[in-house]
């Protein structure tokens, strides 16, 4: 019923990008159960009581993995092998990783868990830029906001899923669940994982990624494929022409991966992705989502509450992303960026200054309070950085080096993960609360930042991205555009 009234081809392309966000949902399950893990008396005597230090090399670590593969692997995978191919093998490398964890055992416990959690990010990688670069390039552009924004309801239904699974295994209270619970925790994930895996067969590639690699006819199949019915005839042979006249410049313009760093254009785009990212785990989030119990235990309240705690949270994320798909492509990425940023400080202030006049938790309503703007913090993340760093950073890069541009940008976002989730179990226990006050100014930062420098993109074709950033890419070569025969040439 939520999609009567839609074409039949619009209903696929609605049912696909639901499919894939299953892909962001085992991410985001991975890092919410991890949360539960981390605190589970059998995975602690199996690491032998890790320190706050070593917990949170087992978080950080995933995200060196992640950002190795940004660097190196992703978008060698993408551009080569395909959008959902590299989906196919990203999700295949997460469950390696997952495996690794879950059968931790003996004196080496602790280095199957670093590994496992290596590969695991080598993989959440790959899945997670593969998924949204297919999404923003096969949804039209009006709507293109919104089909990306599934990715993360994905995600955020994943990390609320893995707080209840965690809140569920407490009840598993037997000397049997008190071993091995943690482990059917992290063996869940394979569930979906497999849906996923299942699903992308029947897909077809991305027609951007088809035209760029000589696949025209491909490529128009698979627009018609997602267009038909309410685009006409014409309009899916204009999208298709505007792809070729695209990936032709760009062809013509002599620029490869390292033009990101070098043309002006280019450049413009690759920093503002990169910080957006990086903004986006500065903000605080990265310890929000693993440390989460962890926050409401310092509150007083009982481990068992505190997972409940954490997945009423997480599922508030989920509802508050589904707002955000929905009015993203009405407002734009600036207004949802800059409300989000303003929101998380706020609460972020809260929680730093309540602990400080009511310490050791001598005032519950004190301790109530700071529970309730945590949950307004997550309100701001999945109206602001959560979806729209995504969806900016996959929307303006050019076909050719989208997948290059969102892994490099995306690889910032892991540097801000892992220097937040090492800060912050080392800055809680020296600096109480007032490790909030840091990722405050994070965001209070941010929103002057994303105001003066972020162009806003909604609505705006794929194609149309180079009016936003000084022209074409390449720009600076006298004349690229002008020079009418040899593009026209290359289009034929």
């Amino acid at each position: 019923m939520v999609f009567k009234g839609l074409s039949k081809a619009s209903r696929r392309l609605h049912y696909f990008c639901l499919v894939l966000a299953l892909g962001s949902f085992v991410w985001g399950y991975n890092i919410g159960v991890l949360a539960s893990v981390l605190v589970h008396p059998g995975f602690k005597s199996t690491l032998n009581e890790p320190t706050a230090r070593r917990s949170g090399l087992i978080t950080a670590i995933y995200y060196l993995g992640a950002w190795v593969s940004y660097v190196f692997v992703t978008h060698p995978l993408a551009d080569r092998l395909g959008r959902r191919k590299a989906a196919f093998t990203g999700m295949s490398i997460m469950c390696a990783g997952q495996a690794l964890q879950a059968g931790a055992f003996g004196p080496h416990a602790l280095a199957m868990v670093l590994a496992g959690r290596v590969v695991a990010g080598l993989g959440t990688a790959v899945v997670s830029t593969s998924v949204p670069l297919y999404q923003s390039e096969v949804a039209p552009p009006r709507e293109r906001g919104r089909y990306v924004v599934m990715n993360h309801v994905g995600f955020v239904a994943g990390l609320a899923s893995g707080f209840w699974f965690g809140y569920a295994m407490t009840f598993w209270d037997s000397d049997r669940g008190l071993t091995v619970a943690w482990r059917f925790s992290l063996g869940a994930s394979f569930i979906p994982a497999l849906l996923f895996l299942a699903a992308l067969p029947f897909m077809h590639e991305s027609p951007r990624w088809l035209v760029e690699h000589g696949h025209t006819d491909l490529a128009l199949s698979t627009l018609h494929f997602y267009r038909e019915g309410y685009y006409t005839p014409e309009e899916i042979e204009a999208e298709l022409s505007d792809i070729e006249r695209s990936v032709a410049v760009f062809r013509i313009s002599g620029l490869t991966w390292v033009s990101l760093f070098s043309d002006p254009s280019l450049r413009a785009r690759m920093w503002r992705a990169a910080l957006l990212q990086f903004m986006a785990h500065m903000c605080g989030a990265t310890a929000m989502k693993y440390y989460l119990p962890a926050l409401f235990k310092a509150l007083g309240f009982s481990h068992r509450v505190s997972l409940l705690a954490g997945g009423i949270e997480s599922t508030l994320k989920t509802g508050c992303t589904v707002v955000e798909m929905l009015i993203i492509d009405k407002v734009g990425r600036r207004i949802t960026l800059i409300a989000g940023a303003v929101i998380m400080a706020f609460a972020l202030m809260v929680n730093g200054a309540l602990p400080l006049a009511y310490p050791n938790n001598v005032n519950r309503v004190a301790d109530f309070t700071c529970v309730v703007f945590i949950f307004v913090y997550a309100l701001g993340f999945s109206l602001g950085f959560g979806p729209s760093a995504w969806v900016y950073g996959s929307e303006i890069f050019p076909t050719a080096v989208r997948a290059r541009g969102l892994s490099f940008a995306a690889s910032c976002g892991a540097l801000g993960s892992i220097i937040v989730a090492q800060v912050w179990p080392v800055g809680i226990a020296s600096l109480g609360s007032k490790i909030y006050f840091v990722f405050m100014v994070v965001n209070l930062a941010a929103v002057p930042i994303i105001y003066l420098f972020y162009p806003e993109t909604k609505g705006r074709p794929l194609e149309d991205m180079d009016r936003l950033f000084s022209g074409s890419p390449g720009s600076s070569s006298e004349n690229l555009l002008a020079d009418r025969e040899e593009l026209d040439q290359l289009l034929r």
